[in-house]
């Protein structure tokens, strides 16, 4: 008998080549993810140090210039870590949308090797009977022979 040969299998193959690009674009996206949460927290660490500082120096006494200079950069930081949690979210945004896309080419891929294995399980039982018809025929032939 031939071999077995799914007749989908070019597109398996690509459909798995996308599925592989998805999962690494989906990748990137979360280290992207990460790398804002970083920055952010960043910021948020450096705010707290500043008001610590600032409250410290208004205990011990502070001109108020510096005062005003101290006020002017915490709401900078403040600024900034609203930009930053912007992004972040925009990038989840865009880490949701690849992950659909991914769940929807895992679904693709996953039907076309289902359908390999049925046709694979097809293609084993008539192998199965095939060799059972050759062994039934050398029976029969070695009893026609023997008599």
């Amino acid at each position: 008998m031939k071999k077995f040969n799914f007749t989908l299998g070019t597109v398996l193959n690509y459909k798995n080549q996308v599925l592989d690009s998805l999962k690494n674009e989906h990748a990137k996206i979360l280290a992207r993810i990460n790398e804002q949460e970083k920055v952010i927290h960043n910021l948020e660490e450096e705010y707290k140090k500043c008001n610590n500082d600032f409250n410290q120096k208004k205990m011990e006494g502070i001109t108020i210039i510096e005062s005003i200079g101290f006020e002017a950069y915490l709401r900078k930081l403040e600024v900034s870590i609203k930009q930053e949690e912007k992004k972040l979210a925009l990038i989840k945004v865009e880490e949701e949308n690849k992950r659909m896309e991914v769940v929807a080419a895992k679904q693709d891929t996953s039907s076309l090797e289902k359908l390999k294995e049925k046709k694979l399980e097809i293609y084993h039982k008539e192998e199965q009977k095939a060799e059972e018809a050759l062994v039934e025929e050398f029976v029969s032939f070695s009893r026609i022979a023997a008599k």
